[in-house]
């Protein structure tokens, strides 16, 4: 089997393990609260890719960590997992799984907002279009249809899931910076993130052993949102000729994960939804095509 073919595979499996998230986190939630689950998610996460490290043996790179490394680790960490899953789990919490896993995909175009400042970019006036073209899918969502009338459903949810996004936003930019094994610097963030899990479960008195139903869903995330996905993601960027070849596919993630949510939740997925989560998607592939 030729390379592209093993990539395109790769990836696939990528976005199907991906888009089985929105469910998982709406299933889990039933039984956890969302620091709770983030708590036994990101440990079994660092499981994971600590096990890929010593099974690829680079365990070594850890010798060549800094005090300044560890300390970009922790800011990582805060950011993603902490702060990032946090917020997003409680929009989970209050909104639709539908409308808070579309929403969520609005980070490509803030990353490109927060690189003005950030990384000093300029933006084009087509670039703008762009974001106000995604913009309004996040209207629709939230409206559910009702745009003239902008009576949200849940301001504060929604205002949750956008502002998950701002913190995914925030990580990659950072962790663009960071020139570490990707791997590496993944787990670090995650023990860090892990810990500050902790440390917040231990103030607030909040650390119990859950019921199997909620271990057996933080489990799930832990391994096919966090932890494995991600190494098979990786793995598809390392063998195909161009990244511009699969990552177009992770597009095709919300619309599956629309249709699981239908299947297992049961929730009736909105035509708002549907035109919100194309709008979306329209701006964000516009945008790609413009930084090409």
């Amino acid at each position: 089997m030729k390379n592209q073919t093993k990539a395109y595979l790769l990836a696939l499996t990528a976005v199907l393990f991906w888009s089985t998230i929105g469910t998982a986190f709406k299933v889990s939630l039933r039984y956890l609260d969302p620091l709770s689950l983030l708590f036994f998610s990101s440990f079994t996460a660092c499981l994971i890719l600590f096990l890929f490290i010593l099974v690829s043996k680079k365990l070594h790179l850890f010798r060549e960590t800094t005090l300044k490394d560890l300390g970009i680790s922790a800011i990582l960490g805060l950011l993603n997992p902490f702060l990032y899953y946090i917020v997003l789990l409680k929009a989970y919490d209050r909104l639709p799984a539908q409308e808070a896993g579309t929403l969520n995909y609005i980070w490509p175009l803030v990353l490109v907002l927060l690189s003005i400042p950030l990384l000093k970019q300029k933006i084009s006036i087509m670039s703008i279009l762009a974001i106000l073209i995604s913009f309004s899918g996040i209207i629709v969502i939230s409206t559910h249809g009702n745009i003239f009338g902008l009576s949200f459903s849940d301001p504060t949810g929604v205002l949750l899931a956008v502002g998950s996004a701002v913190f995914w936003a925030l990580y990659w930019i950072f962790s663009l910076k960071d020139q570490r094994e990707a791997v590496v610097k993944l787990f670090l963030a995650f023990g860090f993130g892990w810990v500050f899990s902790l440390i917040t479960l231990l103030v607030t008195g909040g650390l119990k052993m859950p019921g199997l139903n909620g271990l057996y869903g933080a489990v799930y995330i832990g391994i096919f949102e966090m932890g494995l996905t991600f190494l098979i993601w990786l793995n598809a960027l390392k063998l195909s000729t161009t990244t511009a070849k699969i990552s177009n596919l992770i597009y095709l993630s919300p619309f599956i994960s629309l249709i699981i949510i239908h299947l297992v939740i049961g929730e009736v997925i909105l035509l708002s939804t549907i035109i919100g989560l194309v709008l979306i998607v329209s701006g964000i592939i516009l945008q790609e095509h413009l930084k090409r």
